[in-house]
C-alpha cells in the first residue's frame, strides 16, 4: 500500500532533523576543542537567517565495506547560498560529525555543484573544509567526483573569488582543491594542510613527525607559502572572510565594493617625511607608509610571515579597494628573491582578474644575490612579475620612494612595463646599479691607476650620485610623470584613480600566454 502524503511528510522531517542534528558526540568533541560545528560556521558567517541549504537529503550511494549501515542525510558536507553583508554567495561545510567529513562521491558532488553554480551566477565561492580526506570504501567512484572539484575550481578562476577556509584536516588529494582557489585562510593549531600524512612518512622514510609540524599554520604561513590568513579560532577566521569579502567584487564583471568614508581625499601625510628616512641604507617600515596613505588606516595584509621582505594587501582609496604590492626594507633590505617574486606575481594577477587597481611602493636594492637564489630559479621566478604587470590591465601606479636598481625596477612596474602613472619622491636614486657597484665596473682601470685609489673611487661615487640621484634624471627622460612631495602622495593616488577609472585596455588576441610557472 503507498504511504499517505503525511506518512512522506514524517519521513521528510525525521530525515531533516538527522542530517541538521548530526552525532551529538562527534559535534560535542568539536565544540570540546574549541571549534564550531559545520552548521555553527555557516551561521556565524552569513548574514542572519539568509543561508537556504541545498541537497541537504544526499547520501552516498556506496554500500560496501558496510557503509550500507553508515550512510547519512547529507553525507558529510552542508551546501547552499546565503549573503555576507547582503551580498549573495555560495557555501559549503564539511560536517566532520559524519563520517568524519570524509570525501564519497555525493559529498564531493555536491561540492563540484556549489562551485559551478558560483560561476554561472556570479557570486564568490566560500569553502569551510574540515575532512579526514578520500573515502576509501568508494573507490574510483570518489576519485572521479573529486576530479570534478578539481575541474570546476579550475574553471571558475578568474571568474569569481574563490576563498578557502581550513577549519581542522585537509588531509590528501582533498588538499588541492584550496590550493587552486584563491584564498586560503587556517586556524592555528587546529587546521592542517598536507599530501601525505604522519604514518606514511613514517613508513617510507622513517621520520616522526606530528600533523602541525607537516602542514600546521606556521607551516603554511611562514615557510610554504599557502596560506594567505591565520586566525586564532573559528570565530576569527570567519570574521576574516567577511572582511576579505568586502575588498572584493561578486566576479570578473563587476566593480569592487565601495565602501563610504570621511577621510579626506586631500589629506597631507606630513609624517611620511619622517617614517622614510633620507639614508638610503636605513630600513623602516613600509606598513607605516601604507597605512598613511589609505582610508582610516584600514590594510588587510596577505602572507604577512611569508616573503617579509615584500608586503601585499588591500587597502581603500576615496572608499575604493586598491591592491598594494610593496618592498619592505626590514627583511633583506626590501630585495626581491623566489618567494617574494612568486608571492607578487600572484597576488597582480588576482587583481587584475578582479577589476582592482594595482599601487606599487618602489624601494628595491635589486634582486636577493646568491648561488642558493640562483639555484632556486630565481631568472624563472623574477620574470613571474614582469609578465604578471606586463599582463595586467587594471589601472597601475607605480610611486618610487627611495630607489630602484637594475632589473628589480622593472619589476615593480616601470612605465615601460606598463605603468600608467609613475611618481618619484624627490630624492630617488634611479640606476642600472647601486653607485659603488656602478663606480667600481665604470672607473674600475682609472681607480687601478691613481696615487690614491681610495678618493678616486669616493669622487667618482660623489659624480655617479649627483648624476643619478633626485628626480630629475627621472623627469628629462620621461621615466616619471611628475616628482611628488611625500606629504601629497595620497592626493595624487586619488586623482589618478579617479582618470584611470574608466581605462580600457586590450591585448593580442590568443588562447593564453605562457607564464614562466
Amino acid at each position: 500500500m503507498a504511504k499517505s502524503r503525511d506518512d512522506l511528510e514524517k519521513k521528510l522531517v525525521a530525515l531533516e532533523k538527522t542530517a541538521v542534528g548530526a552525532d551529538s558526540k562527534a559535534a560535542a568533541k568539536q565544540r570540546s576543542e574549541g571549534k564550531l560545528t559545520a552548521r555553527e560556521r555557516i551561521d556565524k558567517l552569513l548574514d542572519p537567517g539568509s543561508f537556504v541549504e541545498e541537497f541537504m537529503l544526499a547520501e552516498t550511494p556506496c554500500t560496501d565495506f558496510g557503509m550500507a549501515e553508515k550512510k547519512q542525510p547529507s553525507d558529510g558536507v552542508v551546501t547552499g547560498f546565503g549573503k555576507v553583508d547582503g551580498r549573495p554567495v555560495y557555501i559549503f561545510s564539511q560536517d566532520r560529525s559524519i563520517l568524519a567529513g570524509s570525501v564519497g562521491s555525493a559529498h564531493a558532488e555536491k561540492i563540484a555543484y556549489v562551485i559551478q553554480t558560483a560561476r554561472k551566477l556570479g557570486v564568490p565561492l566560500i569553502g569551510l573544509n574540515d575532512s579526514a580526506g578520500a573515502r576509501i570504501q568508494e573507490g574510483l567512484s570518489v576519485t572521479s567526483a573529486i576530479g570534478k572539484i578539481f575541474f570546476e575550481n579550475s574553471i571558475a578562476s578568474g571568474c569569481v573569488p574563490q576563498i578557502s577556509a581550513i577549519m581542522g584536516p585537509c588531509i590528501g588529494v582533498g588538499s588541492y582543491s584550496p590550493a587552486l582557489t584563491d584564498f586560503v585562510l587556517m586556524v592555528q593549531n587546529s587546521s592542517q594542510m598536507f599530501i601525505t600524512g604522519p604514518a606514511v612518512i613514517k613508513e617510507v622514510l622513517g621520520e616522526t613527525v606530528t600533523m602541525e609540524e607537516l602542514g600546521g599554520a606556521k607551516i603554511h604561513s611562514e615557510v610554504s607559502g599557502v596560506t594567505d590568513l591565520v586566525a586564532k579560532n573559528d570565530e576569527e577566521c570567519l570574521a576574516m572572510i567577511r572582511r576579505l569579502l568586502g575588498f572584493l567584487p561578486s566576479s570578473f564583471e563587476a566593480a569592487p565594493p565601495r565602501k563610504p568614508t570621511s577621510d579626506d581625499t586631500a589629506r597631507a601625510l606630513d609624517s611620511l617625511e619622517k617614517i622614510v628616512p633620507d639614508d638610503m641604507r636605513r630600513a623602516y617600515n613600509i606598513l607605516q607608509v601604507i597605512k598613511a596613505i589609505v582610508d582610516d588606516g584600514d590594510f588587510l595584509e596577505l602572507k604577512s610571515k611569508f616573503a617579509r621582505n615584500l608586503v601585499i594587501g588591500f587597502g581603500r582609496l576615496d572608499g575604493h579597494p586598491v591592491g598594494f604590492v610593496a618592498n619592505q626594507p626590514m627583511f633583506l633590505a626590501g630585495s626581491l628573491d623566489v618567494d617574494a617574486s612568486d608571492k607578487a606575481a600572484r597576488f597582480i594577477r588576482f587583481c587584475d582578474a578582479f577589476n582592482i587597481p594595482i599601487i606599487t611602493l618602489m624601494d628595491v636594492p635589486g634582486f636577493f644575490p646568491g648561488k642558493q637564489q640562483e639555484e632556486k630559479g630565481i631568472i624563472r621566478h623574477g620574470a613571474k612579475m614582469l609578465y604578471a604587470y606586463a599582463e595586467a590591465t587594471v589601472p597601475k601606479i607605480t610611486i618610487v620612494l627611495r630607489k630602484g636598481y637594475g632589473g628589480a625596477k622593472q619589476a615593480l612596474c616601470t612605465r615601460e612595463m606598463g605603468a600608467d602613472r609613475l611618481f618619484v619622491w624627490p630624492g630617488v636614486e634611479l640606476a642600472v646599479m647601486g653607485g659603488g657597484g656602478a663606480v667600481n665596473v665604470l672607473y674600475k682601470r682609472e681607480i687601478e691607476q691613481s696615487p690614491d685609489p681610495d678618493k678616486t673611487r669616493k669622487d667618482k661615487l660623489a659624480e655617479f650620485q649627483e648624476r643619478f640621484s633626485g628626480p630629475f634624471e627621472a623627469l628629462s627622460k620621461q621615466f616619471a610623470q611628475a616628482a611628488i612631495r611625500p606629504a601629497e602622495t595620497r592626493k595624487r593616488l586619488i586623482q589618478s584613480l579617479e582618470i584611470l577609472r574608466n581605462k580600457r585596455e586590450e591585448r593580442p588576441k590568443k588562447k593564453h600566454g605562457l607564464m614562466p610557472v
